[in-house]
């Protein structure tokens, strides 16, 4: 007997009864022995049955979850025992809303139900003790039959380090060498200049270049301790539009912007409140570099603040409309429309606001309106350590 089938925006939402599910996890010990074999191995193997439900699992989970017996973890799917954020939002559970037809666990459970051996990586958001936490993870789907019954043994590795390691890679040996390199090219040219007034411009340019460089890198190191829950910072009286203004004017000087406008909307309010300066400027200056890249030549990006259900609220709009499978990923760390390597300014922006400021971001995309980035903040929050 099967449960209810509740309505799926993706997989199949219908689950096992729990006596099918005994009946289910008995055929399959007798095959793989109790589990002993996955035991011995190093990472998390789950043993699926047709509704996507763990029937069987190894030790290895069972600890990284705190638990002591499979009873516990029987019958839910891996997006529910991993805790991602988007399990709990549709009541068919993991692998039944929208978010859940870009997600590398389900689609290499369903492929491995067609009876192929399947393997997608799988980009996750997870709440762990209330916080938010980004995992990446190779996942690698076998097809099995029991007698009758189909099941599919779930390996799941941890690639978050070697997924980092290549975005770091890809900042530090792309980003900030090519700022570098710009840096040595403005050196070498004031050292040949004879011109007062062109040396004068070169090294205008020369510190500019050079506080770029030091943003980057400053950006990467807080970003790591911010994963880390290691970041620490302090609070002051601020001014929405002061900020706003700060913000567009640094972006604008960006040599990839320069055809494209930045206006502050006129309605916009000047809002007082206590934040830190430093990680606001950091997540509203991705919102408004993101609706720049976003955007075509000539186009205008509005931004504004104002008072929202008790909330200070930044916005930054575009004339762009998002593709809807990049809106169910946008905030995935390692996901970018930009290339391999890339993604980590929507990830920090969600990182930085929600576990350090105390806030949410959201979006809005529509034909008429174009894409709305949303920042929403306490009016006053305390410092961090």
């Amino acid at each position: 007997m099967h449960s209810q089938n509740p309505t799926t925006y993706f997989a199949p939402a219908e689950r096992a009864s729990n006596e099918l599910i005994a009946q289910q996890a008995r055929a399959a010990e007798d095959l793989f022995g109790d589990c002993s074999f996955f035991d011995a191995l190093p990472n998390i193997v789950m043993v699926l049955n047709h509704n996507r439900q763990v029937i069987l699992c190894n030790r290895v989970l069972l600890d990284l979850l705190g638990v002591e017996d499979h009873a516990s973890v029987k019958g839910l799917r891996p997006g529910e025992l991993l805790r991602c954020i988007h399990a709990c939002k549709a009541a068919g559970g993991c692998g039944t809303t929208e978010f859940c037809r870009t997600c590398g666990a389900v689609n290499a459970t369903l492929e491995s139900q067609c009876g192929q051996k399947a393997y997608h990586e799988c980009r996750i958001l997870i709440k762990n003790n209330g916080k938010l936490e980004a995992m990446d993870l190779g996942i690698t789907a076998i097809p099995v039959q029991v007698n009758n019954d189909k099941f599919t043994v779930l390996s799941i590795v941890d690639i978050s380090h070697e997924k980092r390691r290549h975005s770091l890679e890809r900042i530090f040996f792309h980003d900030v060498m090519n700022t570098a390199g710009g840096l040595m090219g403005l050196a070498e040219l004031l050292e040949d200049t004879a011109d007062p007034d062109l040396a004068k411009e070169f090294i205008l340019d020369i510190q500019s270049s050079a506080k770029l460089l030091v943003e980057q890198i400053r950006e990467q190191r807080d970003l790591i301790l911010a994963e880390k829950n290691e970041l620490k910072f302090s609070t002051k009286p601020l001014q929405s539009l002061d900020l706003l203004s700060q913000v567009a004017a640094h972006i604008a000087n960006h040599e990839a912007f320069r055809h494209r406008r930045i206006l502050i909307d006129p309605k916009a309010e000047n809002l007082v409140f206590t934040s830190n300066q430093q990680l606001l400027h950091r997540v509203l200056g991705n919102m408004l570099k993101n609706a720049l890249e976003a955007s075509g030549d000539r186009d205008t990006v509005w931004l504004g603040s104002r008072y929202q259900d008790g909330q200070v609220e930044f916005w930054v709009n575009n004339p762009g409309v998002i593709p809807r499978e990049v809106q169910l990923q946008i905030f995935q760390r390692s996901f970018s429309t930009k290339g391999n390597g890339r993604g980590l300014g929507t990830y920090s922006m969600k990182l930085l606001t929600e576990r350090y400021l105390q806030g949410s971001i959201s979006f809005t995309v529509s034909e008429e309106e174009g894409t709305t980035f949303f920042a929403r903040y306490p009016r006053h929050i305390q410092a961090s350590g």
